[in-house]
């Protein structure tokens, strides 16, 4: 292709109108403006009932997986006694079924946790920005005090 050619594709190609791509929304009807921004919202009870949602499966899941750990590591103990090959592979299951039960947990404690953050520190940019409002207003006080 020639470089003159190329150039003349270029032309045409800008000539032509590009097509348009939407992601995620479907088309606006005319007439109908641009779409809503920012519509995700979350209240502090909504982030409370996850994290207290989070904090009860973490306690519920440790106190019942403890319990099946137990259950599996003594019949794989008892298997393996009377000598069935599958007392060893219930014993490398449970010894998985630990790590996988860990993984639940730290990821539970994590929501938990995060969420606890969270709320504390917007609990403390709202004490930020109300001083700084109400520092605001009584500036703009003393300066209507000054005019009259």
């Amino acid at each position: 292709m020639a470089w003159d050619e190329w150039e003349q594709l270029k032309a045409d190609a800008a000539g032509k109108q590009s097509a348009h791509m939407e992601l995620n929304q479907l088309p606006s009807e005319p007439g109908a403006g641009p779409p809503p921004q920012g519509d995700l919202e979350v209240s502090q009870k909504d982030l409370a009932a996850v994290g207290d949602a989070a904090y009860r499966l973490y306690n519920d899941f440790h106190k019942y997986s403890d319990h099946a750990r137990g259950a599996s590591q003594a019949a794989a103990g008892g298997l393996q006694q009377e000598g069935f090959a599958i007392g060893g592979a219930l014993d490398h299951v449970a010894s998985h079924w630990i790590d996988q039960c860990q993984t639940l947990l730290d990821a539970c404690a994590h929501i938990s946790n995060h969420l606890d953050y969270t709320k504390n520190a917007h609990a403390g940019d709202e004490i930020y920005i109300a001083g700084t409002i109400s520092s605001i207003s009584q500036l703009d006080h003393g300066f209507d005090e000054r005019k009259g």
